[in-house]
């Protein structure tokens, strides 16, 4: 459900550039609506909207939702007061980057890696395995990361369908690969799990 509700903006901007740009009358005033700016315009406000309902009702935000909507402001706002959406194709690849970054500090910084400390709760596994998915996580959002600008500065006709489409289906690739290496080792950590007597 939460990724579904983070999805909304993505989707609603993906919808608004795909509208021909027609002037519309809202309270007395005529605005352009459709098309990158008008989008982008939607972006800003129904983050604003969605992450304040997220915060309004459990009184707090994630790292990551902080992290999304703050990137959402700055290079949206960019986007709209310099009238180019170069500023917003640089949002994708610098929000995976910051995201890589804070996995590579989980090395060196804290006594747990990100991912242990994001899904230790639900896992019990060795340390080399807790390693190797920290580092496909790093990997992983490079590589998203790359592949965002790559596309956003090579393919502009397709970049707004990636940035939505692409993504999402890179991550559910990547999600379900950690689910089939994970599998292996769980039965594995089950099998060598000694156990108790009643």
């Amino acid at each position: 459900m939460k990724q579904f509700i983070d999805f909304i903006p993505l989707l609603l901007f993906f919808i608004v550039t795909k509208l021909d740009p027609r002037v519309i009358e809202i309270a007395g005033h005529e605005l352009s609506f459709g098309g990158i700016y008008s989008a982008t315009a939607v972006l800003i406000i129904s983050s604003i909207v969605v992450y304040g309902a997220i915060f309004i009702s459990q009184r707090k935000l994630e790292k990551s939702q902080w992290l999304t909507l703050i990137a959402c402001l700055v290079f949206g706002g960019l986007t709209l007061a310099f009238h180019s959406e170069t500023f917003l194709k640089w949002k994708a690849p610098v929000v995976n980057w910051l995201f890589a970054l804070v996995f590579i500090g989980s090395h060196f910084i804290g006594d747990r890696l990100l991912i242990k400390r994001i899904m230790g709760h639900a896992l019990t596994l060795p340390e080399p395995v807790w390693v190797r998915l920290n580092v496909a996580w790093i990997v992983f959002f490079l590589f998203c990361g790359a592949a965002n600008l790559f596309v956003a500065f090579t393919f502009q006709d397709y970049w707004v369908d990636f940035k939505v489409f692409g993504s999402l289906g890179m991550t559910v690739l990547f999600l379900i690969g950690q689910g089939i290496y994970l599998s292996r080792h769980l039965h594995d950590t089950a099998s060598t799990t000694p156990k108790t007597e009643d």
